[in-house]
C-alpha cells in the first residue's frame, strides 16, 4: 500500500484536517501529529477517557500514546479532573505565587536525587534552554555537548545534528538556526566512552555542560549502560562541566527519582515536564541551591514566564503525583510492563522481520530489524520506517493507536488493564501478518 493510499482518520477527521490546514501550518501544532512519517490523515480527537481516545468519527481506539507521556494515570482521571475543576473556580492564573506551586515544588525536591530547588516553566523546551543558560553562567564557559539520537526541545542550540566525524561541530538541523549558534554545540554518539574521552581531552576546559536524556526516548528507546553514564559523570567532574539530565519523559515516569534513581547517577541539574503537569502544559528545572541561586531575582541569570507555576497545571501535577504514591502506582506500572512483555514478545518472535521489545518501566518501543535492544541512533536500521508505517495503519484499523512515527515510544498508564494488553497483542499479531514488501 502506498503512502497516498493509507487512510488513517475517517471522513470527519479528514474534513476537520482540511479545515485545519487552511489556518494552521501543516494542519497541526506539532509536526509529528501530521502523520508525515506514516502517511494518511491524522485522527482528530473528540474526547478521551481512561485508556481510550475517541475521534470525531466516533471511533474508539486503545491508546498507547498517552499525549506523548504525561498521562500516567490515563485520560481524564476522575480525581485529577475534580482537582482541576476546583482550581478553575479559584481562577486560571494569578501572576503571583500560589499554594499548589509551592506544594508541587516541595514534592519534586523531596523526590529527586540531589535536588534542592526547582523552578517551574511551561514546557520541556523552556526547561532545558534555561538549564543550559544557568550552566553557562555557573561555569563561565560556552560549549555544550549533546548526543545524537537525543532530543531536548526546539531551542536553537539543541536543534543540531552531527557532522561527518565521531565528535563534531554541530550543524543546524532546522532552517532558521544560525550556524554560529550550532557551532557552540558538540554532538557525540551514545554508548561510546572512548569518544567522550577524546572530546573532553580536546575541549574539556571550554565545556559548560553535557545534556543527555535520562533514557533516550525520542529516537527509539535507547537504554544506556550504567557504565556509560558513570563515565560521563566522572568526565564532567574531572573537567568542571555540569551534567544535565533531561528527565522530561522519564521524570516521575520511571519512579519518583526518575532515571537518576534507576542508574544511581546524581546530575548537577535536571529538567522535567509531562508527568509533573498531569496533562497540563508544564516544565521545570532544578539542582543544587548553590546553582539555582544564580537565577534572578537572587542572581544575574534571567529567566521568567507569565504562566510559570500556573495554578491549574500545578494542581493537576500535584494530584497526579499524590495518586501515584497513594495507589502504589510505580510498582503497578512495573508489573503491567512485565505483563506487556509476556504478551508481546511471543508475537514478535513470529514476526516476518526481526523485532525486539525494548522497555524500561512503563515506557516501551519495538525495535525493528533488531535482535537486541539498540543503544545508539547510528545502530537503527533504515528500513524501520517503511515496515512501521504498515504496522501502524494495520493497528489503527484494529482500533489500537501507537505514535505515528517508528521512533517514538509507547506509554502504559494505570488505566490500562490486562485485557487491553491482550487486545494489543492480538492486534499486533494481525498487523504483522499483513506486512508486505519487506
Amino acid at each position: 500500500m502506498s503512502i497516498d493510499e493509507r487512510v488513517g482518520g475517517g471522513p470527519e477527521s479528514r474534513a476537520w484536517f482540511e479545515r485545519a490546514k487552511r489556518v494552521t501550518p501543516g494542519g497541526v501544532d506539532s509536526p509529528v501529529r501530521a502523520f508525515g512519517a506514516v502517511g494518511g490523515t491524522p485522527l482528530v480527537i473528540r474526547e478521551a477517557r481512561g485508556a481510550t481516545i475517541v475521534d470525531v468519527d466516533g471511533r474508539e481506539y486503545l491508546d498507547f500514546v498517552g499525549s506523548w507521556g504525561p498521562l500516567i494515570l490515563g485520560h481524564a482521571h476522575p480525581k485529577v479532573v475534580e482537582a482541576v475543576e476546583a482550581a478553575l473556580k479559584r481562577g486560571t492564573s494569578y501572576g503571583a505565587p500560589c499554594v499548589p506551586e509551592i506544594e508541587l515544588a516541595e514534592e519534586v525536591v523531596a523526590s529527586y536525587p540531589g535536588l534542592e530547588q526547582v523552578r517551574f516553566v511551561s514546557s520541556g523546551t523552556e526547561a532545558v534552554m534555561s538549564a543550559i543558560r544557568l550552566a553557562r553562567a555557573a561555569t563561565g564557559r560556552d560549549l555544550i555537548v549533546k548526543f545524537s539520537g537525543c532530543y531536548h526541545g526546539h531551542a536553537d542550540a539543541l536543534l543540531v545534528a552531527a557532522g561527518s566525524g565521531l565528535v563534531t561541530f554541530g550543524q543546524p538541523s532546522s532552517a532558521g538556526v544560525p550556524k554560529d549558534f550550532a557551532a557552540l554545540t558538540r554532538v557525540a554518539p551514545l554508548d561510546e566512552i572512548s569518544t567522550l574521552e577524546r572530546l573532553f581531552d580536546a575541549d574539556g576546559d571550554r565545556i559548560a555542560c553535557v545534556v543527555i536524556e535520562g533514557v533516550p526516548a525520542n529516537n527509539g528507546l535507547l537504554v544506556q549502560r550504567k557504565a556509560f553514564l558513570e563515565a560521563l559523570r566522572a568526565l564532567c567532574d574531572r573537567h568542571g562541566a555540569l551534567l544535565i539530565l533531561d528527565e522530561v519523559i522519564t521524570g516521575f515516569r520511571l519512579g519518583p527519582g526518575g532515571a537518576a534513581e534507576r542508574y544511581g547517577i546524581t546530575p548537577d541539574l535536571a529538567t522535567f515536564g509531562k508527568v509533573i503537569g498531569g496533562g497540563m502544559p508544564v516544565g521545570a528545572f532544578g539542582g543544587r541551591r548553590e546553582l539555582m541561586r544564580l537565577l534572578a531575582p537572587e542572581g544575574g541569570v534571567y529567566q521568567a514566564g507569565t504562566l510559570s507555576g500556573n495554578p491549574i497545571a500545578m494542581t493537576a501535577g500535584l494530584a497526579t503525583l499524590r495518586i501515584l504514591r497513594a495507589e502504589d502506582g510505580w510498582r503497578r506500572l512495573e508489573a503491567l510492563s512485565d505483563a506487556l512483555a509476556e504478551r508481546i514478545e511471543p508475537v514478535l518472535a513470529k514476526s516476518p522481520v526481526p523485532a525486539t521489545l525494548v522497555r524500561m518501566g512503563s515506557i516501551f518501543w519495538i525495535a525493528w530489524f533488531a535482535s537486541e535492544p539498540p543503544r545508539s541512533a547510528e545502530s537503527l536500521d533504515p528500513r524501520t520506517s517503511a515496515v512501521y508505517a504498515q504496522v501502524f495503519h494495520a493497528l489503527l484499523e484494529r482500533r489500537v493507536a501507537l505514535a505515528p512515527s517508528a521512533f517514538e515510544v509507547g506509554f502504559l498508564s494505570l488505566a490500562h488493564e490486562h485485557a487491553d494488553l491482550d487486545r494489543f497483542a492480538d492486534a499486533l499479531a494481525g498487523a504483522l501478518s499483513s506486512i508486505e514488501n519487506v
